[in-house]
């Protein structure tokens, strides 16, 4: 099972952290599933960007964007070229490295 490395961030892991999810899965459903509590104010439907992350390592194994998801991401705050929508990145069998910015254009969280 590929691994996921999520870079320290004062909010979501302090410490960061290193989970493990099978090739399929989107980062977005793997980081909740492991009580890591990124935003996703649409419910993952590839409608907002508040589970926006940027993909430090193995951005070119990820699912390919389309779209939708880059129409969107010009919207996210901290746009970098290897920006992703959390909940669109699905896994391969390679390990990935993220960060998630420290903000998001949600000025409400929702606690879900």
């Amino acid at each position: 099972m590929p691994i996921i490395r999520i870079l320290p961030h004062p909010e979501y892991c302090p410490q960061g952290a290193e989970i493990e999810a099978p090739a399929g899965t989107s980062l977005c459903e793997a980081m909740l599933e492991h009580d890591i509590e990124i935003e996703h104010a649409c419910e993952m439907s590839c409608a907002c960007t508040t589970c926006h992350v940027v993909v430090r390592e193995g951005f070119a194994s990820l699912g390919e964007m389309d779209e939708s998801e880059e129409d969107l991401l010009d919207r996210a705050w901290g746009l970098e070229p290897t920006s992703r929508l959390s909940c669109q990145a699905i896994l391969s069998n390679q390990d990935v490295t993220v960060e998630i910015p420290k903000y998001s254009i949600n000025h409400a969280k929702e606690k879900h």
